[in-house]
């Protein structure tokens, strides 16, 4: 396998997770889920941002620290690789456009101690997206503590994660638009999209890509 640790990253509603697991179950990988739907403060989150943020944040820098600890500390004999639906920083980068200046130098101070002990993975993907396409992507799931999500909110995170991409320089960092395909509903979109990630030769540093349906239909066109 060319990338034994893969990490599908993307902001909220993108599809990173359906991604992650339609690869994992196709390879035979070890998937690694965010166990996000189980935290207590999320929901309070969405309704008061300013009153929940810190304990929100928190919990999640406890939980995945504890997750990734766990899971990469053993490696699966069965698995053919490692498939993430989010890697460690996303702490920081949530973070950083939630919490107040105080809480935040705080949170970057915990981050900073156990950050180092977890390993970086082979090729991290971040799904692009427009905010409106987000929009209509969590409008269509319809959980119900996402009602309150915002554009502004979405967008904030998005900076967040391009902010986050121009100072990681130790990486395999691939950035791909997906806007215009439905790798959800569209095999031959999947497959094409399947390819470009695992197959393709990444260098350290940022590869921006655009993928949009092939004029005659069979897959994808990259630019």
């Amino acid at each position: 396998m060319r990338y034994p640790y893969l990490v599908i990253e993307g902001n909220i509603g993108v599809g990173k997770t359906s991604l992650a697991k339609r690869i994992a179950r196709d390879h035979g990988a070890r998937l690694i889920l965010e166990q996000f739907e189980d935290n207590p403060f999320l929901a309070k989150f969405y309704a008061d941002p300013e009153r929940y943020a810190f304990p929100l944040e928190m919990s999640f820098l406890a939980e995945r620290y504890n997750q990734l600890k766990m899971e990469l500390a053993h490696p699966d004999l069965f698995s053919t690789f490692t498939v993430a639906d989010y890697y460690f920083s996303k702490s920081l980068i949530f973070a950083r456009n939630t919490l107040e200046k105080d809480e935040y130098r705080l949170y970057r101070k915990i981050y900073n101690i156990i950050y180092s002990s977890l390993p970086r993975p082979d090729l991290y993907v971040y799904l692009h997206a427009s905010v409106e396409r987000l929009l209509q992507n969590i409008r269509k799931r319809g959980r119900a503590y996402e009602r309150h999500i915002t554009p502004e909110y979405l967008e904030k995170i998005q900076k967040g994660y391009f902010e986050y991409f121009r100072y990681e320089k130790d990486m395999r960092i691939l950035v791909l638009d997906v806007n215009r395909i439905d790798f959800v509903a569209n095999e031959e979109e999947y497959r094409s999209l399947e390819q470009l990630i695992l197959e393709e030769e990444y260098k350290v540093g940022i590869t921006r890509l655009k993928v949009e349906p092939s004029p005659g239909g069979g897959g994808l066109r990259k630019h």
